[in-house]
C-alpha cells in the first residue's frame, strides 16, 4: 500500500493577525517559538510516528536590511509597526566622508581631462609628422603610448567617480516592498558596518510561512509539496499548508534541516 504522510504543526507562540482595525501593528515577541511537527504514515508500521522540531510563524514577503558601507546611523525616520510603502526613506548613514571622496575625484577627472587634451593634441600632431616622415617609428610609438595612458587614466578617473556614486545609495536604505517595520537593530548615532542587519520589514502581501528545524534523523520522512496542518493555539484555529523548500543540508544549522511551510491564505 502506498504510504501517505500527513504533518501537524503546533506553534507554542502567539500570532497577531489584523482583524481590519485601525490599530497599529505591534512587534511580535516570541519568548518560546517551538513548534511540533508530527508526521505519520499511514498503511506502514511506524512505532514512533510523530516528529518533534523547533521554529516559527513569519511573513513569507519580509527583509531584513542592511548597507554595504560603513558610517554612524545619521536618522532613522521609522518606528516598529509603522506601515511603509515601496521606496520609503527608512534609514540614512552619514555620507561626509563619501562626499569629501566624491570631491577628490571630481578634481582627478579635472586634471585627468586636461592630460587627455593635451596628449591628444600631441598625438595627432605627431600623426601628422610621422605621415610625413618628419616623426621616426620609435618617437609615433612614443607618443601613441603616451595617449592611450592618458585615455586610460581618465576612462579610471570616471570608473572611480560611478563608483563612489553608487555608494551613496548604500546611504541610504530604502523600503524594498510596502510592509511594515516589525524591528530596529540599531539606534541613532550607533556605527553600522557591511552587512549588519538594520531594519526588518514583512510585507502587506504574501501571507505566511512557518520556518521549523527538523533534526537529521527524522528529515527523510518530510518531502517538498506534503500537506500539513498548522495548529495556532492562541487562535485555537488551524491553517492549511503545505512543504515548500527543505535543506539539503545541516552544515551550517547544528544538525538541524531548515523545512519551510506555506500557509494558504486564511481570514
Amino acid at each position: 500500500m502506498k504510504k501517505i504522510q500527513s504533518i501537524a504543526l503546533i506553534t507554542a507562540f502567539t500570532l497577531f493577525v489584523s482583524c481590519g482595525n485601525k490599530e497599529k501593528k505591534k512587534q511580535v515577541v516570541d519568548n518560546s517559538p517551538t513548534i511540533g511537527v508530527k508526521v505519520q504514515e499511514i498503511g506502514g508500521n511506524n512505532n514512533n510516528p510523530f516528529i518533534t522540531a523547533s521554529g516559527k510563524v513569519q511573513a513569507s514577503n519580509s527583509a531584513e536590511l542592511s548597507t554595504r558601507m560603513m558610517g554612524y546611523v545619521q536618522k532613522i525616520y521609522v518606528n516598529v509597526g509603522d506601515r511603509v510603502h515601496r521606496g520609503q526613506l527608512l534609514l540614512s548613514i552619514n555620507n561626509t566622508d563619501l562626499k569629501a571622496k566624491r570631491a577628490q575625484v571630481e578634481a582627478n577627472i579635472i586634471k585627468a581631462k586636461a592630460g587627455f587634451r593635451n596628449a591628444q593634441k600631441d598625438y595627432n600632431r605627431f600623426k601628422n609628422l610621422f605621415s610625413k616622415k618628419s616623426a621616426s617609428q620609435k618617437e609615433m610609438d612614443d607618443m601613441t603610448a603616451h595617449y592611450e595612458m592618458a585615455k586610460a587614466g581618465l576612462e579610471a578617473a570616471k570608473q572611480m567617480r560611478n563608483e563612489i556614486n553608487a555608494q551613496f545609495a548604500y546611504a541610504n536604505i530604502r523600503a524594498p516592498f510596502s510592509g511594515v517595520v516589525t524591528q530596529k537593530f540599531i539606534d541613532k548615532g550607533a556605527m553600522a558596518n557591511p552587512g549588519m542587519p538594520l531594519i526588518s520589514i514583512e510585507g502587506n502581501q504574501g501571507g505566511f510561512e512557518v520556518m521549523a528545524m527538523v533534526p537529521e534523523s527524522e528529515i527523510s520522512k518530510i518531502k517538498k509539496g506534503t500537506s500539513v496542518d498548522v495548529i495556532i493555539k492562541s487562535l485555537n484555529k488551524t491553517v492549511k499548508g503545505k512543504v515548500s523548500e527543505v535543506s539539503i543540508s545541516a552544515k551550517m544549522t547544528g544538525g538541524q534541516y531548515l523545512v519551510k511551510i506555506d500557509l494558504n491564505k486564511t481570514d
